[in-house]
């Protein structure tokens, strides 16, 4: 089938590449609870909803160079109103 590419790019403080596959596990934050206003839930919840569509989900990032987040979405024909 065809496929989608999405990315969202930032310019952030990047995220060290051994990082990488932590920050898509649940609960996984990369700062200690206390200084995070999240849950540490999102990614994974992208990632386990991107996988289950057959799809794939990577980030492209270097400590202090900003990063890349990407997936592949199934494309889906627009219904006909016929």
């Amino acid at each position: 089938g065809e496929w989608v590419e999405f990315t969202v790019q930032d310019d952030g403080p990047g995220i060290d590449p051994a990082f990488h596959e932590r920050i898509f596990q649940i609960f996984q934050t990369l700062q200690p609870r206390d200084e995070v206003e999240g849950s540490g839930m999102g990614l994974a919840v992208v990632k386990k909803t991107v996988e289950a569509m057959g799809g794939k989900i990577w980030v492209e990032s270097a400590e202090g160079e900003g990063a890349t987040f990407g997936f592949t979405w199934p494309k889906i024909p627009a219904e006909s109103d016929e």
